[in-house]
């Protein structure tokens, strides 16, 4: 059977209206794929506490959730299943910096399926879209 991975991801947006996409590294599974910054929940502890740590780890920065989830996707990649669960959130402290990820962009929510994205932010993306 294959391993479920618990994963969060930040649904960052500035004050232009852009949504912040991190390029995954040449060195990261599902590489050069774009997706929403965030990474794995820990055992004990929710998925709030783990999308602020992952950003502090990740982006360099300081983020507020928005207490709701905004997606919540199960998909099946070839060697395991995760359950990525999207929140919106705002930075408010520091500027994102990319520490695993190739890069960075900020993007307007009708640029955002000029990406490949991984498969599993794919709901997520869609949702934002037609939000507008």
């Amino acid at each position: 059977m294959k391993k479920l991975v618990n994963v969060v991801a930040a649904i960052i947006e500035n004050d232009q209206q852009e949504i912040l996409c991190a390029l995954r590294s040449p060195v990261m599974s599902l590489p050069n794929m774009w997706e929403f910054p965030g990474g794995k929940v820990e055992v004990n502890e929710d998925i709030y506490s783990a999308l602020e740590r992952e950003i502090a780890e990740e982006l360099d920065c300081k983020i507020e959730t928005i207490k709701e989830v905004f997606n919540d996707n199960t998909h099946e990649y070839d060697t395991f299943i995760i359950n990525l669960i999207s929140i919106k959130c705002n930075v408010i402290e520091g500027v994102p910096a990319p520490s695993e990820h190739s890069k960075l962009v900020w993007l307007k929510r009708d640029n955002l399926s000029s990406l490949k994205w991984a498969p599993a932010d794919i709901p997520a993306v869609e949702q934002l879209i037609s939000e507008v």
